[in-house]
């Protein structure tokens, strides 16, 4: 079987952006490749044939005219070259005792003893979480679960608001957490949620729903609260969000640009006074953790 494949470069912070443009467009063609630590992104559409590759390329470049584009490229491919490709840019990686591995190591993957393992698909449309928002919001996650403990994390409420592809909230579900809700806008995102918790057996065991914010973050408080989502976003939310987390829990946020973390830190100062702020950078993105007190 041949396949025609059309590639662009993009750069790299418009990753997040042009991720959700190619949600909306519904086309199941589409992917984003990205190399966190090289900092660079692709779009990759899968085809048919060469006429709906260039034809769906005229349709998406109309989708994003705010996001420079390289000349694309378009080429004929086996389909065995089109699973190996996606084999070049996406390894297994871990942040404590959470791995991420493709698919395609199921078998030949050993799992440490006590650890968990979330397995991707990098041929499903934001299926890789190997944005470096992703990795800074996990990374928190997982050094928060490491100080509570697996006990003391079964007992919490966690909440991934813009769930997107529900990554965070799964990888939260294999840490332990057991009450674990995502919701999304998108009816898309929630779908595709949906798809990667079958993909990884937990299909039941993590809530997602069609909401947005405030909404969807409900009357309850949560032990953790995670929202990687645009800076302005946070920042227009931030009274919610900060209502949002119970007593000795965690406000894990992310999707920030490193020259926006001092707004969002000025937003969130007067809402969380006696909290406890942290953040970090990756490349040129940032996080921001905030701890409340248990008093």
């Amino acid at each position: 079987m041949e396949l025609w494949e059309i590639k662009a470069e993009i750069p790299a912070p418009s990753a997040e952006a042009t991720e959700l443009v190619l949600l909306e467009t519904g086309c199941d063609g589409w992917s984003l490749l990205e190399d966190a630590v090289g900092r660079r992104a692709w779009i990759v559409g899968i085809f048919e044939n060469e006429f709906e590759a260039s034809s769906r390329w005229s349709e998406l470049v109309g989708l994003l005219p705010s996001v420079p584009l390289s000349e694309c490229v378009v080429r004929r491919m086996p389909d065995a070259d089109w699973k190996n490709s996606y084999r070049e840019h996406f390894k297994a990686w871990n942040f404590g005792r959470l791995h991420w591995v493709p698919v395609w190591e199921r078998d030949s993957f050993h799992l440490p003893e006590g650890h968990a393992v979330l397995w991707l698909d990098p041929g499903m449309a934001f299926g890789t979480g190997n944005h470096e928002t992703t990795r800074l919001c996990i990374e928190r996650l997982v050094e928060f679960e490491e100080g509570l403990g697996p006990a003391a994390a079964r007992d919490l409420r966690l909440v991934d608001a813009g769930c997107g592809s529900g990554i965070l909230a799964l990888s939260a579900s294999l840490l332990g957490f057991q009450d674990v809700h995502g919701f999304d806008n998108d009816p898309e995102a929630v779908r595709v949620s949906q798809e990667n918790a079958g993909l990884n057996g937990l299909s039941g065991r993590v809530r997602f729903t069609v909401a947005g914010l405030p909404e969807g973050l409900g009357d309850r408080q949560s032990g953790v609260v995670l929202a990687n989502i645009q800076s302005d976003i946070l920042i227009r939310n931030a009274a919610s969000l900060a209502k949002s987390v119970a007593p000795g829990g965690l406000l894990a946020m992310s999707g920030i640009l490193a020259t926006e973390v001092e707004s969002v830190r000025l937003a969130f100062a007067g809402l969380t006074h006696g909290w406890t702020y942290a953040s970090r950078t990756l490349g040129e993105w940032c996080d921001v953790g905030l701890r409340r007190p248990r008093a």
